[in-house]
């Protein structure tokens, strides 16, 4: 854990407030929910929650299942961070952050394709060079939570309609998962 030399003081109603500083540097905006710990220590620690990151081994078995009919890498994503992988090197992508670009995609709901696409070489994650050719969020509860991609491999640079349906239908199924 590291010390940011920032205290706070509870307030009458027991709120503390989180210097902005932290909330953009760990990517934490308003309506975040938070999950609360404590630890013998009389620590209180507050940590993001993920509702997708809850289903982390069902969104695997998805990615994996979605990766051995289309041949190509399949990556879940929560708000944050690769959560799930299949065909591509896990320890390369898992608990990556996601790109600027990516988030500004789940902030607009909206789609990537490829093909259909005037952005050329769209990175969903930081530091992996790896383009997304499908890239569709998950939304549950009229909430994003997170996306599904489908990614660039040595011997697949397209997709097709199928490949992108397949996505489509795997983020929509994770998030009515979520929903239940």
């Amino acid at each position: 854990m590291k010390a940011t030399g920032i205290v706070r003081r509870i307030d009458d109603l027991g709120r503390v407030v989180i210097p902005k500083e932290i909330r953009r540097t760990m990517r934490i905006r308003e309506g975040d929910p938070l999950e609360i710990y404590t630890d013998n220590n009389g620590e209180v620690i507050f940590k993001k929650y993920s509702p997708i990151g809850e289903m982390s081994d069902f969104a695997s078995q998805i990615s994996e299942s979605i990766s051995s009919a289309t041949g190509s890498p399949i990556l879940v994503f929560d708000r944050d961070h690769c959560i799930a992988a299949s065909g591509i090197s896990k320890r390369e992508v898992l608990e990556r952050r996601i790109s600027s670009q990516a988030e500004e995609l789940l902030d607009n709901r909206e789609k990537y394709f490829e093909k259909n696409s005037n952005m050329q070489n769209f990175y969903p994650l930081e530091g992996v060079e790896k383009a997304a050719l499908i890239f569709v969020p998950i939304i549950s509860g009229g909430d994003i939570s997170g996306a599904v991609a489908m990614m660039e491999s040595e011997n697949k640079r397209t997709t097709n309609e199928s490949e992108e349906k397949i996505c489509l239908v795997a983020a929509d199924f994770l998030g009515k998962q979520m929903e239940q």
